[in-house]
């Protein structure tokens, strides 16, 4: 890019903090005009939902202000990569989609859109494009070289189902082939693809894997969703738990995710979730304690009631068997032999546990809806600790700024 093209894209920067979401919807409306196969790539619901829209807006905004040294948007970059990959995105979607974000970008400006800033936003984006590519590309060719790792989409036969709460039901899932699996990450997630016949429409969603690594399978575990009118992400959780049963084939891609227990870590754990956030969790506490970590781990958990909390009874009784392993537990709505068993009434609050270990070592896990995680890091925070030593999972598209 020129410097006066770059000059170009940052005087956008105030017209896409105003009508940047604009923008991306008209972008999303008009590539699935022109290509309707690309449904059965993207989400759905996040497109439902409008939440898709905003974190593209924002993305593409972020982008526009970083034009002049676009590295520093690496750690942007790796996360949105990971879920790239997870989706079996390649480099000649890039082309797709660059073709309808530059109309795109014609339509909504009109006038205003003169052929200068056009050649500036058609380098900037084949910039991005070959950014996100080139490590994305990378990401691809470290799945592959993995003992037993793959790329694409490849079937997996349920081979167990499990049910762990009222709300929650946990799948086991082995390759068809009858071969092995790569090891995960704790943490990570893995990309399920179903065919949603209320859509007409193959459709994919990522769930955290909630077993400790090994070779052989891989265990979501998913929330059944409640209300009318739910979108493509409800409809996909619902059906693998109404309609996928044991022997049953679904398709998934490699794990994937950049919020990751690191290897071998040697330090006080927090692990801090709300509802079906502690799935991730579950697969970190898993492998710290099969690996007899000897470091302080402490568990905080949030839910409504004891009939929705998932895994209770496993994590009972690794909290029983490893004396490094403590749990507070927080109920909406809780029974006398709730409190009887130490349960706190309300939501999770950081400040009422005052035996909460804060060694300054101390990595803190945070996982839940968007507002719980919000609400923890911020009460974290609040206790002195360095915002670096948070690490958080959102659920769906990126829209917390936190970090």
């Amino acid at each position: 890019m020129t410097d006066e093209q770059k000059r170009l894209i940052t005087v956008t920067v105030p017209v896409l903090k105003e009508n940047g979401v604009l923008l991306t919807t008209h972008f999303y409306k008009r590539m699935f005009t022109h290509n309707p196969e690309l449904k059965n790539m993207f989400n759905m619901g996040n497109q439902q939902s409008g939440k898709q829209q905003t974190a593209l807006a924002m993305a593409v905004l972020a982008y526009a202000e970083n034009i002049a040294n676009p590295m520093v948007l690496l750690p942007v970059v790796d996360r949105i990569g990971h879920k790239h990959t997870s989706l079996d995105i390649r480099p000649e979607h890039y082309m797709i989609v660059g073709n309808h974000l530059l109309e795109s970008i014609k339509e909504v400006l009109g006038e205003a859109a003169t052929p200068a800033i056009i050649d500036a936003w058609g380098a900037a984006y084949q910039q991005l494009a070959s950014l996100m590519s080139g490590h994305e590309a990378k990401l691809y060719e470290k799945q592959t070289i993995k003992t037993n790792g793959w790329t694409g989409w490849r079937p997996f036969k349920v081979g167990k189902k499990n049910i762990e709460s009222a709300e929650i039901t946990s799948f086991y899932l082995y390759p068809t082939d009858g071969g092995h699996v790569p090891m995960h990450i704790p943490g990570q997630y893995l990309s399920v693809r179903t065919f949603l016949p209320d859509l007409n429409l193959n459709q994919a969603r990522q769930y955290s894997i909630s077993s400790a690594p090994n070779e052989e399978y891989y265990r979501i575990s998913v929330k059944r969703e409640k209300g009318q009118n739910l979108d493509a992400n409800g409809l996909i959780s619902n059906y693998l738990h109404d309609f996928v049963n044991e022997g049953d084939v679904i398709d998934l891609t490699s794990p994937a995710g950049n919020f990751i227990l690191a290897e071998n870590i040697a330090a006080p754990i927090v692990l801090i979730s709300g509802g079906v956030g502690l799935t991730p969790l579950m697969s970190m506490l898993q492998s710290l304690t099969g690996k007899n970590h000897t470091q302080p781990i402490t568990w905080l958990h949030g839910c409504r009631n004891k009939s929705v909390h998932a895994f209770k009874d496993q994590l009972d009784q690794i909290t029983s068997t490893n004396s490094n392993v403590k749990q507070h537990t927080f109920y909406n709505v809780v029974t006398p032999e709730d409190i009887a068993n130490g349960v706190m009434e309300g939501h999770l609050d950081i400040s009422s546990i005052l035996e909460l270990h804060q060694h300054p070592d101390t990595n803190y896990f945070i996982c839940g809806p968007s507002a719980f995680i919000q609400k923890q890091f911020q009460d974290l925070q609040a206790q002195g600790i360095n915002k670096n030593a948070i690490f958080f999972e959102e659920f769906g598209p990126q829209l917390l700024q936190l970090n």
